[in-house]
């Protein structure tokens, strides 16, 4: 090695690590703006496609464009999850709850049990913990409103200088990833599959979900229907429990209030409709969007929510997703006669149940090389 390719290669590492430092340093001081910048790629990859055709297809000029995407994000997207988080703040700080007559109405209710079936379950001060965590949950919402306002600047700022400089923003991408030309074709691609499916499928699944719980509230008697309908909707995001986190409590509160019709009512109208509708809108939405692993959608949120908060459940996936992504990226590369193919995101029109994969291992296709300037 030349003494001219050793000076180049000492360069290359100072750099680096210079680069290394200056951006954990950066990465701390900017880490409770992350979800702003999280925010700001999300609707990137939502706006994208609309700012390349106002600008290359219409020939308005970028500023003019990325101004009115800004202007849709804040009436589509940013301003109604603002209203939504500042009514349930409201409501919530409003609800003055009668602990006291809650923690009577299920004593009674336990000695009923008791006095029936024979049980003892003891004498235990069951609830006592609810005052506390009612006011530990509003503090905290309280407390984050003023990072939610904040990170909703940064939002706006980042995401018009995004739109406003997409193509060297779109070429700094494919420029830095460290994968053959087809590998970044992919890489691209699925996370846009990803973003778009999450950004997208889980506002309209939560606002059919919302809907439907605002009527069975309304039916079945339950106070302050538009609040739980709202918590409901949020509630679509949890993994596993989803949103019988919300109407199996208020069907026990009924029963609790002796109103045994209107619990199991809308304990069923629960279970049958509400689930209903998720799985029905899911299925839909799988024709439309990427059809994404349950599993990786259930332990992506769970892995996103401490991460990134509210975008973990975007980028929790999309984590997790680009994990099996490289795997499969490796086998496929390396490892000969594999079946991995470099994806994971499924297209639900093209999948074939009917295809039944022979035992020999397939040999691998010629790679196709597709244009770089995608969609």
């Amino acid at each position: 090695m030349s003494e001219f390719d050793l000076k180049k290669k000492e360069y290359r590492v100072i750099l680096l690590v210079l680069l290394l430092s200056t951006g954990l340093i950066i990465f701390k001081q900017m880490r409770p703006y992350f979800g702003g910048f999280l925010g700001a790629f999300t609707l990137y990859i939502v706006l994208r496609r609309q700012m390349k055709y106002l600008v290359e297809k219409k020939g308005w000029s970028k500023g003019l464009s990325a101004t009115l995407l800004l202007i849709e994000a804040l009436l589509f997207f940013l301003l109604p999850i603002t209203g939504i988080g500042a009514i349930v703040v409201d409501r919530l700080s409003g609800i003055n709850i009668d602990f006291d007559t809650l923690k009577l109405s299920f004593s009674k209710f336990i000695n009923n049990i008791e006095t029936r079936f024979g049980f003892d379950f003891g004498d235990f001060d069951f609830l006592s913990f609810l005052p506390k965590l009612g006011t530990d949950i509003v503090q905290i919402l309280a407390s984050n409103s003023y990072s939610f306002v904040i990170n909703l600047f940064v939002i706006i700022f980042v995401l018009y200088f995004m739109l406003f400089s997409y193509k060297d923003f779109e070429i700094m991408i494919r420029e830095i990833l460290p994968f053959s030309k087809q590998n970044k074709i992919t890489f691209i691609k699925e996370t846009k599959s990803i973003i778009k499916a999450n950004a997208i499928g889980i506002p309209l699944l939560a606002l059919v979900q919302g809907s439907f719980a605002y009527i069975g509230y309304l039916l079945f008697g339950v106070s302050s229907p538009v609040l739980y309908a709202i918590l409901t909707a949020f509630a679509t995001i949890l993994p596993i429990v989803g949103t019988a986190i919300i109407y199996v409590p208020l069907s026990i509160a009924l029963f609790l209030d002796t109103k045994y019709g209107l619990a199991l009512g809308l304990l069923v109208y629960g279970i049958v409709i509400i689930g209903s509708v998720d799985n029905i809108v899911r299925f839909l939405l799988q024709k439309k969007l990427a059809d994404i692993h349950p599993l990786i959608t259930v332990f992506g949120v769970l892995i996103g929510l401490p991460l990134f908060g509210f975008w973990g459940v975007i980028f929790g996936p999309l984590i997790l997703s680009l994990f099996m992504l490289f795997f499969n990226m490796y086998r496929y590369d390396f490892i000969e006669g594999t079946v991995a193919q470099p994806h994971i995101t499924t297209d639900f029109k093209k999948r074939d149940y009917n295809k039944i994969r022979s035992i020999k291992l397939p040999k691998k296709k010629n790679k196709q090389t597709p244009n770089l300037t995608d969609e």
